[in-house]
């Protein structure tokens, strides 16, 4: 069956696909993450029949309710992925293996809640670690500085693996102020030997992009 159009879907694939252009990247190295955060099910489901696969909440409980909301209506041949991306308290871990990725690790003790869980069902929780680049006391996160040594940390662990780095950039109304932020991350990463770069939000995921996303989390830009 021919996934049913979506206008928002299509206009964003296609700024991603331009961006990657003028960076001389392969968009297929780009992954959209939808971010599903607040969103009626009705929408969600709509993005779903568009072929959207890799969907993203904020809080565990909002996932929970929202996937149940959905039923398995939308799972078709390839059922939808999910991701994690906000903060995550340690109580809120039992729920979390259903996440294909979970881009919010920001301590050792986060991860050692993760471990212990995932000891339970021989799981292995794959992760990013969540970098404060900008240093905004409002935002969670590990200090650039500190990043290294959590790895190290965290390698210890047998049931969490960290793939990649996630960042979010101050707002400003010019997507370029965002630049040297993402332009860091990736850098951090590559220093690290780490694939997986999630950064980029509907305000700046172009700018990103740019900058060697390799995850954009796209919310209004999809649903408004």
């Amino acid at each position: 069956m021919r996934p049913a159009p979506h206008t928002a879907l299509v206009d964003v694939e296609e700024r991603i696909a331009a961006a990657c252009s003028r960076a001389g990247r392969d968009p297929a190295a780009v992954t959209l993450v939808a971010v599903t955060k607040g969103r009626a099910p009705d929408d969600v489901r709509a993005l779903l029949q568009a072929g959207q696969r890799v969907l993203a909440e904020n809080r565990v409980q909002d996932w929970r309710a929202l996937v149940e909301a959905l039923g398995d209506d939308v799972a078709g041949d390839t059922p939808p992925q999910w991701h994690l991306i906000g903060h995550l308290q340690r109580n809120k871990v039992r729920f979390c293996r259903p996440f294909a990725l979970i881009h919010s690790l920001d301590s050792e003790r986060l991860a050692r809640a993760l471990d212990e869980e995932g000891a339970k069902h021989d799981h292995v929780f794959r992760t990013l670690i969540q970098v404060n680049v900008s240093g905004e006391a409002s935002k969670f996160g590990v200090a650039t500085v500190d990043v290294e040594a959590l790895i190290e940390r965290v390698a210890a662990l047998p049931h969490v693996e960290v793939v990649g780095l996630m960042t979010i950039a101050p707002y400003h109304d010019d997507p370029e102020r965002a630049r040297p932020v993402f332009a860091e991350l990736r850098e951090l990463a590559h220093h690290l030997d780490l694939r997986e770069r999630s950064m980029g939000m509907s305000g700046d995921f172009e700018v990103a992009v740019e900058e060697g996303a390799t995850l954009v989390r796209i919310g209004s830009a999809l649903f408004e």
